[in-house]
């Protein structure tokens, strides 16, 4: 538990350290949302997605209050949920349990700047 705090601290870190949205690959970020998340967290990021319900529990609306909160307190989060995937098995899980093939991915750093701007974007419009 210890090494995970200290991870979640590192990446919330280099959250700060990391270069201006400017220099983030929007449509690299909609293409790894469209690929590797729509299918349970809809393009709407509100857990719309056709896998949403077929897990447990239920893939989460990223773009509630609640949420803009905490991705506000702590910039890292979206990363870290990739990174560290929280819920252990569960989309491995969810995936395959719905017959769903989704190829190994090697995440680059800017793939996660990426992705992390698509989706604060995405929830920042959102009312």
């Amino acid at each position: 538990m210890e090494m995970k705090r200290v991870l979640i601290a590192s990446l919330s870190a280099l959250s700060l350290l990391q270069p201006s949205f400017s220099s983030a690959d929007n449509s690299n970020g909609k293409t790894l949302f469209t690929q590797r998340c729509a299918m349970c967290h809809g393009a709407d990021i509100k857990g719309t997605g056709p896998l949403a319900n077929k897990s447990t529990p239920p893939t989460p609306d990223l773009t509630t209050a609640a949420f803009k909160k905490r991705l506000s307190d702590y910039p890292g989060v979206i990363v870290s949920s990739i990174i560290l995937r929280p819920n252990g098995d569960l989309i491995p899980r969810t995936l395959r349990e719905n017959g769903v093939k989704l190829a190994p991915f090697a995440w680059r750093v800017g793939d996660f700047r990426d992705l992390n701007q698509y989706m604060s974007g995405v929830i920042a419009k959102t009312r």
